[in-house]
């Protein structure tokens, strides 16, 4: 007997999950294209009798013995029109009596006997991705997830769907070691195309995925991280996600000096990024390593200030450096008369790391600028000095511009870090 599809209501794909996982970005709603047509379908007649008895015992919200028709139908199931129609049917069902488990099997059933219209192909797929994903069926979440991105079907949810199921997969023990390490990875790339399909649609990429790509990354050791944390960064600019690209970069770059340590640690603190109380001690180290005793000061009283550094802690570093105070800048103006004279910039460039210390920015970067003019000095150390110095003194213009001239190296790393936190400041 020919008869056509029963079409299944219309069904509303919901790829926001709880649990922490990946919530759906923020889209403008589209309406579903309304293409195709069912198929024609050559019943068996004792499915067709078994299938019209599971619609009445449906209409009257009889859904155990819809259940018992369409197990009926099931069993009496020959070929793949016969099992289309079942599945079309029990999904019809499913979703009238709110039945997840059945429309994952209605739509299981639909696509296996590959009658699926074309059309819905990609929607149906998505749904049984994501019922599978509930499930914790991670195999065929990827499975079914695949197949519906391969039918082009909304790449901004299902590649989200696809990321979480490898993220399922992959758990949350030993994420350095394969298979975790690897199934991670193509999550991350998974998400990546979630995200950047997201964006070619006008969509807003949530802050959260960004976070998640940081935290894979980083379980699973993995190259991808800092590209994860300068996303994270750019799509939430604040001291936090700041905090975690400085150091990511200290981690990749553990031979840096204590100069240039310095210099991060400075921008973890003009970005609010210095949060426990090891980041103010360390902080507070490199100054006084370096014989910056007005920042050793400040280091300790804003870890103090914060209600971190308690009791003893950083004591030593103050004590150290608050005596020599008095006497460091009573000695500035004629170590600056001392620059101007000098054949090189070494005493400039040194008069105005003091400067920069006691937040004196003006003359730090008057000093800076002197030095750079008679030479004889690191160029690269004193314009990420100048930028900086121009940065906490709110020139961003002439600050960007200064550590846009750092030319190679580590210090080229450390100032376009400074520029990414500049960026935000515009």
């Amino acid at each position: 007997m020919i008869m056509r599809f029963v079409s299944p209501v219309a069904l509303a794909l919901a790829l926001a999950v709880t649990g922490g996982a990946i919530s759906a970005p923020a889209m403008a709603a589209k309406k579903e294209d309304k293409k195709g047509g069912a198929p024609k379908l050559n019943v068996s007649p004792d499915v067709i009798k078994a299938l019209q008895t599971a619609q009445a015992a449906a209409q009257k919200n009889d859904f155990a013995g819809a259940k018992a028709a369409l197990a009926d139908a099931d069993s009496k199931a020959k070929s793949n029109d016969d099992k289309y129609q079942i599945g079309a049917i029990k999904l019809n069902t499913s979703i009238a009596a709110k039945d997840s488990a059945m429309q994952g099997e209605a739509l299981a059933q639909m696509l296996d006997s590959g009658l699926t219209p074309a059309e819905q192909v990609g929607q149906f797929n998505a749904v049984a991705a994501d019922q599978a994903l509930q499930a914790k069926n991670y195999d065929l979440a990827i499975q079914r997830a695949q197949a519906a991105i391969q039918a082009n079907y909304k790449p901004e949810s299902i590649n989200a769907t696809l990321a979480q199921a490898y993220f399922g997969k992959a758990g949350t023990a030993n994420a350095g070691a394969e298979p975790a390490r690897g199934l991670n990875q193509k999550g991350l790339a998974a998400l990546k195309a979630a995200a950047d399909a997201t964006k070619a649609a006008g969509g807003q990429v949530p802050a959260q995925w960004y976070q998640i790509g940081v935290s894979r990354a980083a379980a699973s050791r993995l190259p991808e991280v800092t590209e994860w944390a300068t996303l994270a960064y750019q799509a939430a600019p604040n001291g936090e996600n700041l905090r975690t690209l400085v150091r990511l970069f200290q981690q990749a770059n553990p031979n840096i000096t204590n100069r240039e340590n310095l210099d991060v640690l400075r921008l973890m603190a003009a970005s609010g990024g210095l949060v426990v109380a090891g980041d103010f001690l360390e902080y507070g180290e490199m100054a006084s390593k370096t014989g910056i005793y007005g920042e050793v000061k400040s280091a300790i009283d804003q870890g103090r200030a914060k209600g971190v550094l308690k009791g003893t802690s950083g004591a030593d570093l103050y004590q150290t450096a608050a005596p020599k105070i008095a006497g460091d800048k009573a000695s500035l103006a004629s170590a600056e008369a001392d620059a101007r004279k000098a054949a090189n910039g070494k005493i400039a460039a040194a008069t105005a790391d003091a400067y920069l210390g006691y937040g004196d920015y003006a003359k730090a970067a008057a000093m800076f600028e002197l030095a750079k003019q008679k030479g004889g000095v690191d160029a690269d150390e004193v314009n990420t000095r100048l930028g900086i110095a121009k940065a906490l003194g709110g020139d961003v213009a002439s600050a960007k511009a200064a550590l846009q001239s750092v030319q190679a190296g580590t210090r080229k790393k450390i100032a376009d870090l400074w520029l990414s936190y500049l960026a935000t400041k515009a």
